[in-house]
């Protein structure tokens, strides 16, 4: 079964790659394309590709995911995650391919104070978040079997997130400041990746949108202090508010998801998001000693 990925030189895309390698995608031949080697804004490329192999699935991890750059480069943020969403769709529905798209927790507008479900009003308050659900309704729109993953603070050893960034400051300096007042639920881009993988092997039609995330809930402080404990970087870490910290876009107060769906669907059983870290963190040590 042939599945091609997008984006393959990003943070999904390489820890697919390297899932693969390890053997955990016994069976399934994987095209492995970055984005410099397949462009999802290019319609005739994204086609060529699509036909010239026998695809029984695509699992888009392209994007453009600078949130706050996205405030300013607003047409690049929505030619990629929008328009090269529809590319995809499109052609996937010419090719008789699955989509598997990955969207955000920034479609919500973090206004809830319980877990947003999958049918919860979209309402985001950034333009990343707005691209990323016009990139999903894109989809909708152009193809019938289609998975979209909506995931929250995506983290893991490869490219560039959270955790690494906790672990280089934490390195360089003696005191760090992080915002308590944003809650969601750090999740490991590795059990996301296996997600998928079980979705494919499942031949799985029950097409639609679906939350993932680790379980468990955290602020960016308790990340960043669970960052700290678990690898060992004594630093003094101070809680400050978001208005303590101003960035050019917004971000959502609340966007813990509800995964019933993607659980019940799939008989899946989820890692704590603490338990994921720590596997994380010892995969960061093995390809940084």
């Amino acid at each position: 079964m042939k599945i091609l990925v997008t984006g393959a030189s990003g943070q999904l895309g390489s820890t697919f790659k390297a899932l693969a390698d390890g053997g955990h995608a016994k069976g399934l031949d994987f095209e492995f394309r970055s984005s410099a080697e397949l462009d999802i804004t290019d319609f005739a490329a994204v086609r060529e590709e699509l036909l010239s192999k026998d695809y029984a699935y695509c699992v888009n991890c392209a994007a453009f995911t600078n949130v706050d750059k996205a405030e300013t480069d607003n047409e690049l943020a929505y030619t990629i995650n929008v328009s090269g969403a529809r590319n995809l769709a499109m052609n996937c529905n010419e090719s008789t391919t699955v989509l598997i798209h990955i969207s955000t927790d920034f479609v919500f507008d973090g206004f809830l104070n319980t877990p947003y479900l999958e049918d919860d009003i979209a309402r985001p308050i950034g333009f990343y978040g707005d691209t990323k659900f016009k990139g999903e309704r894109a989809i909708v729109n152009n193809l019938e079997e289609y998975f979209i993953l909506r995931t929250s603070w995506l983290y893991s050893e490869f490219g560039h997130n959270f955790m690494k960034t906790m672990i280089r400051l934490g390195n360089e300096r003696d005191e760090l400041s992080v915002v308590y007042d944003q809650v969601g639920t750090p999740t490991y881009a590795s059990d996301l990746a296996k997600v998928i993988l079980h979705i494919i092997n499942a031949h799985s039609i029950d097409y639609g949108v679906y939350n993932y995330s680790n379980e468990g809930v955290a602020s960016w402080y308790d990340f960043a202090k669970a960052i700290f404990d678990q690898f060992g970087i004594e630093v003094q870490l101070n809680p400050i508010r978001s208005e303590e910290y101003p960035t050019p876009a917004e971000r959502p107060k609340f966007s813990v998801l509800d995964k019933s769906k993607i659980k019940n669907t799939f008989k899946l059983a989820i890692p704590h998001w603490k338990d994921s870290l720590s596997v994380a963190l010892k995969a960061y040590s093995k390809i940084n000693i």
